[in-house]
């Protein structure tokens, strides 16, 4: 029987996809080495999922900086990751990444990327998978960002469906927290002490199981 539910299924990049967590992590680490900012893996993992701006804003930890040297240092920052996906390609996909989406379009549903990174379409490129997508909102697209509803909604009015019928696949807490804001149907990926507060939950995308999700049945 085919699902009826949600139309859409809007992914999350980074943690979902692929994972470019390493390389984010080395380009604030170098940048906080060069400010002499505190910095360390631990609080590399308070950023995920959230936007360049507010990763260097958490960074600094209530430092005040005036925004020009905000401006210098997110881009900054923003170049060291950059050139750190010199040597990204296909095989850097999640395992499972590239079948879920697929799965996603078998079962007649739109897809589209909702990610904060201001980087996604150069990601999608090196990864090979740009022409999976209807739609891509990325931090381009809104000013608020995650765990504010708008970078799903906005990507839902691309796709051309209501955000009631739109399924998110997410591995941040702010993204469950956004999804769920939008009134979308949350999918989280990870720990449940991350995203346990989802409407579903996988420890790994190769585990999503889209028929489950889409028919409404939590396991």
């Amino acid at each position: 029987m085919p699902d009826v539910r949600p139309r859409a299924v809007i992914f999350d990049l980074d943690g979902v996809l692929t994972d470019t967590a390493e390389q984010h992590y080395l380009g604030w680490q170098r940048l906080a080495d060069e400010e002499s900012l505190p910095f360390d893996r631990a609080a590399n993992e308070a950023l995920r999922g959230l936007s360049r701006r507010e990763s260097l804003l958490a960074l600094l930890g209530g430092r005040e900086v005036d925004e020009p040297t905000l401006e210098a240092w997110m881009e900054r920052k923003n170049r060291y990751y950059v050139e750190s996906l010199a040597d990204m390609g296909p095989a850097d996909a999640l395992p499972g990444a590239v079948e879920l989406v697929e799965d996603a379009r078998r079962r007649g549903c739109r897809v589209a990327i909702g990610s904060s990174s201001k980087n996604a379409p150069i990601v999608l490129d090196k990864l090979g998978i740009a022409d999976l997508f209807d739609a891509v909102a990325d931090g381009n697209s809104v000013e608020r960002a995650k765990p504010a509803p708008d970078l799903f909604l906005e990507a839902a009015r691309l796709l051309g469906v209501a955000a009631g019928d739109c399924v998110v696949v997410e591995d941040a807490a702010s993204g469950v927290d956004a999804a769920l804001a939008a009134g979308m149907t949350a999918v989280g990926v990870g720990p449940a002490d991350r995203v346990g507060h989802a409407d579903y939950r996988f420890d790994r995308t190769a585990d999503v199981d889209l028929g489950v999700v889409l028919q409404g049945n939590p396991s």
